[in-house]
């Protein structure tokens, strides 16, 4: 069975991001972005999507931390497409609700070679500690672009900013999961009728 693995470096004059995954793993993490918030919210993804992580970045982050946040999305996009290969015999749809408390979100995937984000979430502050949410619509949609996924994201309820964005990053973890398993029931059938993803 073909390994699902894939490293990516992005060197730009704002930043330097490697990533590592394993789309197979254990959902072990090793995150140094140097955006403690933003580290927090990977490790959700790898823990809950069973995939290994290694992200390592550094950014000019005396400025902000978007240029940051934005580049490792691309690069975990970059990754994740590399990793799923030609798609065949992936389940290719996942969905999840994950609650935190008061706090519940939908997230819903689509490895359909196209992107696209629907982002709902209206947060109840504009930061989480140091962090800006507003960076999460940069992450997304550097996600999104480069791994050429449709993305739902919906906070349904939350009252605590950091529950909501941490329920969002639990389902998002299993809906990857979910979309990225091979499917034994079309091990090798591409999972679309235009025969291409």
């Amino acid at each position: 069975m073909t390994e699902r693995k894939a490293t990516i470096q992005r060197d730009t004059l704002e930043t330097q991001v490697s990533v590592s995954l394993n789309l197979d793993g254990q959902g072990k993490a090793e995150l140094d972005t140097g955006v403690p918030f933003l580290d927090h919210m990977l490790d959700q993804i790898a823990r809950h999507g069973l995939i290994d992580l290694s992200i390592k970045a550094q950014g000019d982050l005396h400025i902000d931390a978007h240029h940051t946040v934005e580049d490792v999305g691309i690069t975990f996009g970059q990754a994740l497409l590399e990793a799923l290969g030609d798609r065949k015999g992936i389940r290719r749809f996942g969905h999840a609700y994950c609650p935190l408390d008061e706090s519940l979100s939908r997230v819903v995937v689509d490895f359909s070679g196209r992107p696209g984000l629907e982002d709902h979430v209206e947060y109840t502050r504009a930061r989480i500690g140091d962090f800006d949410v507003d960076l999460f619509g940069e992450f997304f949609r550097g996600l999104v672009n480069h791994a050429r996924m449709t993305l739902h994201i919906d906070n349904l309820r939350g009252r605590n900013a950091h529950h909501q964005a941490e329920s969002v990053f639990k389902a998002l973890g299993r809906a990857l999961r979910m979309a990225a398993e091979r499917d034994p029931r079309a091990p090798q059938a591409m999972p679309s009728t235009k025969g291409t993803l």
